[in-house]
């Protein structure tokens, strides 16, 4: 069985699969560079300079390659780099935090064709992940990979864009390797796209169905909420209510819920749980201040406000109490300097919905902390 090294770019077989190329018992290498669509065929016979003097003549600056060509081109590559022979692949996580990489991850493990494949930990600055092997570098092994990067990757040691530096946390002394199946592999990658539309990969991405941390959570924001609005006070409007965790408990307490969500596929999931209600909107907090179509008792906004949106949006919305939450540390960085200065709001509460804590993700592959939720209620000065 040959070994199949699938990486965005050149320098990720060094960084990251050094072992794989280097083993003294390797069987023969082939790496593909999904980047450029190069397959690299490495003899176990061959020199180890020359091996790395193949990869490194292929590092491109950052920015160059940057992007996963999808399954059906890394199929392709991947049989072409097999050449009929039994194969196993390596290739990078799914949740690695360079999207890029953990793009590739998933579309590789997606176009490996029912060959086994070991992901690299890679670079994951908030998960810990439970491996299935260890491989610890010794020092000649550490001297090898950092004279490579010395030698070939000098530009991206001095590289601005995270997607592309290679800095010490991206040059690992231990590299750390994990089987996975498909419904972790989408779910680490759903989690490493939290922040954008690919969250929707998988149902629950964030897992508020099954976590005990999100279930204290949310029952805690639901009593929270229940205390500032009564049901007959008008609706309540929830803004990014994602697939209606939170929905759902309001309505359970009597509440007439007005739930907007923008992400298409987490819409029709929450719509699938609210059979004879109102489909939720499409808005997001840009076209609800800007439409002002939807007055509430109040909005929530709850664990929503992470996507650089534009805080005097909230002075349009047409209601006098919001309803924010979001870790503390957002608070502190994001909320607090806005409420300073705002003439509009001002909070009438301050309080802990859930503490922090440790909690496995993904099936158990992963755990990371969660930082907590704070609840703020803000009250619109009366005017005139």
């Amino acid at each position: 069985m040959i070994d199949i090294v699938v990486v965005l770019r050149a320098e990720d077989a060094v960084l990251d699969f050094s072992t794989v190329l280097t083993a003294p018992d390797r069987p023969e290498v082939r790496v593909v560079v999904a980047g450029t669509g190069d397959v690299v065929v490495l003899s176990p016979d061959g020199e180890l300079a020359d091996t790395l003097a193949a990869l490194g003549q292929r590092v491109r600056p950052g920015g160059v390659v940057g992007a996963s060509p999808g399954p059906d081109t890394l199929s392709a590559l991947i049989d072409r780099a097999a050449d009929g022979a039994p194969a196993r692949v390596w290739t990078h996580s799914p949740g690695d935090n360079r999207q890029s990489r953990g793009r590739l991850g998933r579309d590789a493990a997606i176009a490996s064709g029912g060959r086994p494949v070991r992901h690299a930990v890679g670079y994951s600055p908030f998960l810990q992940y439970v491996s299935d092997e260890d491989r610890a570098l010794t020092a000649a092994d550490i001297g090898r990979k950092t004279a490579f990067v010395n030698r070939w990757c000098g530009g991206l040691l001095a590289e601005a864009d995270p997607e592309y530096v290679v800095d010490t946390p991206r040059i690992p002394a231990v590299e750390r390797y994990f089987d996975t199946d498909a419904e972790q592999r989408e779910r680490l990658f759903a989690l490493l796209a939290s922040l954008g539309d690919e969250a929707a990969a998988v149902a629950d991405p964030w897992e508020f169905g099954t976590s005990a941390y999100e279930q204290e959570r949310l029952d805690a924001t639901t009593a929270w909420a229940a205390r500032w609005v009564r049901p007959d006070d008008g609706p309540l409007v929830e803004v990014g209510a994602c697939e209606g965790a939170l929905t759902a408990r309001l309505e359970q307490k009597g509440f007439r819920v007005e739930p907007t969500e923008p992400n298409g596929a987490f819409r029709a999931r929450l719509d699938a749980t609210r059979p004879g209600s109102a489909p939720a909107g499409t808005e997001d907090l840009a076209a609800l201040a800007a439409g002002r179509h939807r007055p509430g008792a109040a909005y929530l906004l709850v664990e929503m406000l992470y996507y650089g949106q534009d805080l005097a949006l909230l002075d349009a919305l047409p209601t006098d109490t919001l309803l924010v939450a979001l870790e503390p540390g957002a608070v502190a960085a994001r909320l607090d300097p806005w409420l300073a200065e705002t003439t509009t709001w001002r909070a009438v509460e301050r309080v802990e919905l859930v503490a922090p804590a440790v909690e496995a993700v993904c099936r158990g592959r992963a755990y990371l902390s969660k930082r907590g939720s704070t609840g703020l209620v803000l009250r619109r000065h009366a005017t005139g």
